[in-house]
């Protein structure tokens, strides 16, 4: 008799050990439970998940491409610190990425598009937890570059937010910094449901740069030049 296949866990997609620690170590950095510059001790890792060394080097190894750890010598993994200049340029590229998308992407869009944004911003609005703020931040970028058919520019974009994210949580939390994105974001969803890509363009270039100009003014002490 053949098993039933109902309620069977498809154990074909079972994240890895490295994937689990990956997602766990992101989370931390992103969160602030790391500093900058501080070392992630491989053996402490290894000891919290009752593994061998080797998934968390593959973890870490991750991190780093990700651009959230850099491997010194001596020292091992450290969390990485960015300078002013270096934020300066990431924000750069975003308005770059990001105007390129929006532009490509309002032709495209559908009273689908508008309605699944709709729902963020009103979950964005009620939502109390920093993390989710982010979540819900990139979930509604994400929904109005989709609509361009562009993936890889869209997973460019979104490694670059993955980069930046743990200074964005502090700007919202330590400035008007989640009022004012919904403000932004309710703008910019009103230019794309006119078709207005030109004026969507400007409002999310706009967007970033204040973001950006935000972190400065509220974080003079962790984006010091190295």
């Amino acid at each position: 008799m053949p098993l039933p296949s109902f309620n069977a866990p498809n154990l074909g997609v079972t994240p890895t050990a490295s994937e689990v620690i990956t997602k766990h170590l992101r989370e931390a950095i992103i969160g602030g439970h790391f500093d900058e510059d501080e070392p992630i001790r491989q053996d402490d890792v290894a000891r919290l998940f009752n593994v061998s060394k080797i998934p968390v080097r593959e973890a870490l190894k991750r991190l780093e491409a990700e651009g959230l750890v850099v491997f010194q010598r001596n020292k091992g993994a450290v969390v990485t610190r960015i300078s002013e200049p270096e934020l300066a340029q990431i924000f750069e590229v975003r308005v770059l990425l990001e105007v390129q998308a929006i532009r490509l992407a309002v032709p495209n869009m559908t009273e689908e598009t508008f309605a699944q944004a709709e729902r963020i911003c009103q979950a964005f609005v009620g939502e109390t937890d920093i993390g989710h703020w982010a979540e819900l931040n990139w979930a509604l970028h994400a929904c109005l570059y989709e609509p361009a058919k562009r993936p890889f520019l869209i997973n460019l974009i979104r490694s670059i937010h993955d980069k930046v994210e743990r200074y964005l949580r502090m700007q919202m939390s330590l400035s008007a910094g989640k009022d004012r994105a919904d403000h932004e974001h309710r703008e910019i969803l009103e230019a794309c449901r006119a078709g207005d890509a030109d004026k969507a363009a400007m409002l999310i270039e706009q967007h970033i740069i204040g973001v950006c100009r935000t972190l400065y003014e509220h974080l003079p002490n962790r984006l010091t030049p190295n």
